[in-house]
């Protein structure tokens, strides 16, 4: 009898101490999540909010004014080969930042693939470029998916008004996300980066904006590798030209209307294609210098040829993506 009454107390205890093990356990889980949502929110450089998806940075900027009751348009802006998150968001470069509080829009700056504990030198994964991303097969299409996934999930984002760009080897990843994920972003524009993919088929017709100067000498406009592009040419490609990667488009949208002059004063000129499939448009614009830079931006790299001022990249993208949004 005695070892049945210890068994029955033990009985007794045994769910009362599972209880008391399960709710230990959701406090401490609880309590990470609240560490992991404060390192996430904590304010970047120039009051940037930093994200962690995929164990990679993701800097977001609100606009002036953002009320969590709207939803906002979201655009992705995607560094070039060797930057990394902070140098495309910085405003003497690209402008992104102010043109976000002008026009009341969220825009976000991911990280690329990088070898390095803070993420610097970073590359994408494009296709037939760039660097280590390319070499090691970087999912990066399906890294600016999730980074779309986990800035909806915290900030009011529109998802018909998602967007994505990038400069130099971010635009072409840009080019390979009109390829691979039209589900997700309503346009594209890319800044001197052309298409890298050795196939595309987007799942619907997208609208594509390109940005090219003919004096480009990292991407070159007729296509190549020009000297400034990386030192080790195995880590780049022989880049296709900005007159193809146009045509690849028309193609793909199915674009039978001639290209109309739509912008053309000195230093630069723009041409659009209409009568594409699903309403979409295909936009080229092209200035005359400026070099391997995003037109319009206050800065560029040592020793770089000033950037054009005959056209401003962030009104040129803005336009183009209200326009594809309509």
């Amino acid at each position: 009898m005695r070892h049945l009454a210890v068994a029955l107390s033990l009985a007794l205890l045994l769910p009362a101490a599972q209880a008391q093990e399960t709710l230990r356990e959701r406090l401490k889980a609880r309590a990470e999540q609240r560490r992991a949502d404060k390192a996430s929110e904590a304010p970047a450089k120039g009051g940037l909010q930093e994200l962690q998806v995929q164990g990679r940075k993701v800097l977001v900027h609100l606009p002036t004014g953002y009320d969590a009751t709207k939803p906002a348009p979201l655009v992705l802006a995607f560094h070039g080969g060797g930057g990394h998150a902070e140098y495309m968001a910085d405003d003497e470069k690209y402008g992104l930042q102010k043109k976000a509080d002008e026009a009341g829009f969220v825009v976000a700056f991911p990280n690329g693939y990088s070898k390095l504990p803070g993420g610097k030198f970073a590359t994408w994964n494009a296709g037939g470029c760039c660097g280590d991303a390319r070499d090691k097969g970087s999912d990066d299409v399906g890294f600016a998916r999730a980074t779309v996934k986990a800035i909806q999930a915290r900030y009011s984002i529109d998802a018909n008004r998602v967007f994505a760009t990038g400069m130099s080897n971010g635009g072409m990843l840009s080019h390979r996300l009109a390829c691979e994920a039209a589900d997700v972003f309503r346009a594209v524009a890319a800044v001197a980066g052309t298409d890298a993919t050795a196939s595309c088929t987007p799942s619907k017709p997208i609208s594509l904006l390109h940005i090219h100067a003919r004096d480009d000498t990292h991407v070159l406009f007729n296509g190549g590798a020009g000297a400034d592009a990386f030192r080790d040419k195995s880590k780049v490609m022989e880049f296709v030209s900005v007159p193809e990667t146009i045509s690849r488009w028309t193609l793909r949208n199915r674009c039978t209307v001639p290209p109309q002059r739509t912008l053309d004063k000195p230093g630069a000129t723009c041409e659009t294609y209409s009568g594409c499939a699903g309403g979409v448009s295909v936009q080229l614009c092209v200035t005359d210098t400026g070099g391997h830079s995003w037109p319009g931006a206050d800065s560029v790299r040592r020793g770089k040829p000033g950037a054009s001022r005959a056209l401003d990249a962030n009104d040129a993208i803005w336009r183009f993506f209200e326009q594809a949004s309509q």
